[in-house]
C-alpha cells in the first residue's frame, strides 16, 4: 500500500547529501535499518521507485531520509535534489534485512552508512552503543555523512578512511583484507556491511577469510 507523505523540510548534510523530513502516516512502523521504496509524487515520476533507508527512529513523529543526490544524472536522484518543503513523496511498506543482531562492527561505503545511522541512534538512545564500531569509507572527508554526530556518539569507535584525498590525516585506502586486519580487533563478532554491491561482496569475502562466521555477516541481498 502506497502512502502519500508531504515533505516538511529539506536541508544539506554534505555537498551532495540531503536530509528530507516528511509526514509519518498514522500507524506506520519500521525497525532501525529498514528501508522503503520511494517515488516522487509528480505525474512523470510516480512509477519510478527507488529504495531509501529511514534514518529516523520509529518513535519520532516524522520520517527522515538521508539521500545522496546526483545532479548530473537524468533521473530520480537528480529530481530528489530539487525537492522542497511542500512537495510530496510516495512510500511503500518498510522492508530490509539489515537488522541489529548484537554488538559488532558496522562497515559502510559512502551512502551505505544510512541503515547504520538509525541503528546507531537507536542503540545510543538505549545506552547500548558501547562496544560497537564503525568502519566508514569515503572518497574525501567532505563526503563523510553526519561525521560530527558519529564522532559524538558515546561508546562508538569510529574508523574513517578516505580513498581520494592525499591531504587527509585519516586512514587511507579501501577496506580490504589488510585494512581489516589492521583496524578490526576481533573477527569473532557480528559484522554489518552496506555500500556498493562490489564492495559488499569483497568485504564479506575478506571477513570470511579472516575468520568471521558466514551467519555473523549481515548485508542486504
Amino acid at each position: 500500500m502506497a502512502h502519500t507523505v508531504r515533505i516538511t523540510n529539506v536541508s544539506d548534510v554534505t555537498h551532495d547529501v540531503r536530509r528530507i523530513t516528511c509526514e509519518k502516516p498514522d500507524g506506520y512502523t519500521f525497525e532501525p535499518g529498514q528501508a522503503t521504496d520511494v517515488a516522487i509524487d509528480k505525474p512523470e515520476w510516480r512509477d519510478e521507485q527507488r529504495p531509501f533507508t529511514f534514518t529516523s527512529l520509529n518513535s519520532w513523529p516524522e520520517l527522515e531520509f538521508t539521500i545522496k543526490v546526483y545532479p548530473d544524472h537524468d533521473g530520480v536522484t537528480e529530481q530528489i535534489g530539487m525537492l522542497h518543503a511542500g512537495d510530496s513523496l510516495l512510500i511503500d511498506e518498510p522492508w530490509g534485512a539489515i537488522k541489529f543482531k548484537g554488538q559488532g562492527c558496522f562497515i559502510a561505503g559512502g551512502a551505505g552508512v544510512t541503515p547504520f545511522i538509525a541503528i546507531i541512534r537507536d542503540l545510543q538512545s538505549k545506552g547500548e552503543l558501547n562496544g560497537n564500531s564503525l568502519v566508514f569509507s569515503n572518497k574525501t572527508e567532505s563526503d563523510i555523512i553526519l561525521r560530527s554526530e558519529l564522532e559524538a556518539a558515546q561508546g562508538l569507535e569510529n574508523i574513517f578512511t578516505v580513498t581520494n584525498q592525499s591531504s587527509s590525516e585519516l586512514a587511507r585506502g579501501k577496506i580490504d583484507r589488510e585494512f581489516l586486519q589492521k583496524y578490526v580487533a576481533s573477527f569473532d563478532q557480528e559484522f554489518y556491511v552496506c555500500g556498493p554491491p562490489k564492495m559488499v561482496e569483497d568485504v564479506s569475502e575478506c571477513l570470511e577469510k579472516l575468520g568471521a562466521k558466514t551467519d555473523s555477516i549481515v548485508f542486504e541481498e
